[in-house]
């Protein structure tokens, strides 16, 4: 939603640090008490007190903003292992006024409550000590398009099990090609389902608006959402958050108060409990083969070989030793136990081989595979794959930007 009434400072999260991000307006001057302008020396030093009064005020807030969102800095800190489950949205994900963290709050102490073990995910953070864990993807004032643009890399950076979308009241507040929001809508599911093929994706109506002209059309985009979500798979669900709340659970006449946004916790949580895989996470690869989807054939040590530099290939899967990988809890692939899937030479570039090297702990030997079944290098966020999309055996594998192609997706095999 736009924020019609944002503080003079937001904070963003850009990796693993935080930047701050002042945005100061332009000060205006007030006619004299008696009705003239003011003039000279006193018009110079009421600027001088008002410019000096703002300064300090926006050092101090933006100060306290700094250590109250210490916390947060490093989101990898609140994950505790559990389901990784992506917030996406807008202002209500986010939690915009008058409840920084909104539906959030509610809804991960109902899972807690429930005894699930969740991990929220996203490049955002925000929302109080009573929300155990402040991850999301919910971006205030942005339209269906805005996400759409961004969602692959959030999704190769969270990798979640299940995504929660709620989007489009800003494609309706501003009147932007309203026509076509459905469609959009539409679009974003089918990239969401093409990169993360295995997720969970529950999709919510958008909520009421007090502005009838702006319900009128909130009514007739949620008129759209059921044939869309059913033509989707039977990984995506339609979540009907609009019935759920009514004019009276509005804030600002678009936003929910605490109420409305507990409400919307509890529908979530119905939501999830009612696809229980949902809730549970996607197996990972522990030890076995590795397997391109598309060659059908093994990650391999050339030769057989045990010797530090040796390349990693794809052939034909036999089981031997040199065939079997061992994930461990610090995403290392290890093989014939003390050697480790390494990126040759510590490179993060396009190209940079895929070889053996004696485990060190280093990032360039730690990779996370995802639900659709990529391998990412921690270090470089990239993707391992065969050579110029090889099949063949003996194709080196290869560090490659994550695209989304067949041959870098992998299966395992016992």
């Amino acid at each position: 939603m736009r924020d019609t009434t944002e503080s003079p400072f937001r904070i963003s999260r850009i990796g693993k640090g935080l930047t701050v991000v002042i945005n100061v307006v332009a000060a205006t001057f007030t006619p004299h008490p008696h009705g003239g302008p003011m003039k000279g020396t006193a018009l110079r030093r009421t600027a001088s007190r008002r410019v000096t009064a703002l300064l300090t005020s926006l050092v101090a807030a933006a100060a306290a903003a700094v250590v109250a969102l210490t916390p947060a800095t490093a989101s990898a800190a609140e994950s505790n292992g559990g389901v990784r489950i992506m917030p996406l949205g807008d202002s209500i994900t986010d939690g915009f006024t008058p409840l920084p963290g909104g539906y959030r709050i509610g809804l991960w102490n109902r899972l807690a409550t429930g005894g699930y073990k969740v991990d929220f995910v996203g490049s955002l953070s925000n929302g109080p000590a009573s929300l155990g864990d402040h991850d999301h993807e919910g971006h205030s004032g942005w339209r269906i398009d805005q996400l759409d643009a961004n969602i692959v890399n959030w999704l190769n950076t969270s990798d979640p099990r299940t995504i929660m979308l709620q989007i489009g009241t800003n494609d309706m507040n501003q009147n932007y090609d309203i026509a076509n929001a459905p469609a959009r809508l539409s679009t974003l599911i089918d990239h969401i389902r093409t990169q993360k093929p295995n997720a969970e994706v529950f999709v919510a109506t958008i909520t009421p608006e007090q502005s009838p002209g702006l319900e009128t059309r909130v009514e007739a985009f949620n008129a759209k959402l059921p044939a869309i979500v059913s033509s989707k798979g039977a990984r995506v669900h339609l979540v009907d958050m609009y019935k759920a709340l009514t004019l009276s659970d509005l804030s600002d006449g678009i936003h929910p108060n605490p109420g409305g946004y507990d409400k919307m916790a509890a529908v979530w949580y119905n939501a999830l409990r009612s696809v229980p895989a949902s809730l549970v996470p996607l197996a990972s690869p522990a030890a076995g083969g590795l397997v391109n989807t598309q060659s059908g054939r093994c990650l391999d040590v050339n030769g057989a070989t045990t010797t530090a530099g040796s390349q990693a290939v794809l052939y034909d899967c036999h089981g031997k030793a040199n065939q079997q990988w061992t994930r461990t809890a610090s995403g290392e692939l290890r093989v014939y136990g003390s050697s480790c899937l390494d990126a040759s030479d510590n490179s993060t570039a396009d190209g940079t081989q895929a070889i053996i090297w004696s485990c060190k702990g280093s990032a360039n030997q730690q990779w996370r595979i995802n639900a659709d079944g990529t391998v990412v290098g921690a270090a470089s966020g990239k993707c391992l794959t065969p050579a110029a999309n090889g099949t063949a055996n003996g194709t080196k594998v290869q560090l490659a930007t994550c695209d989304g192609r067949a041959a870098q997706r992998w299966t395992t095999a016992a």
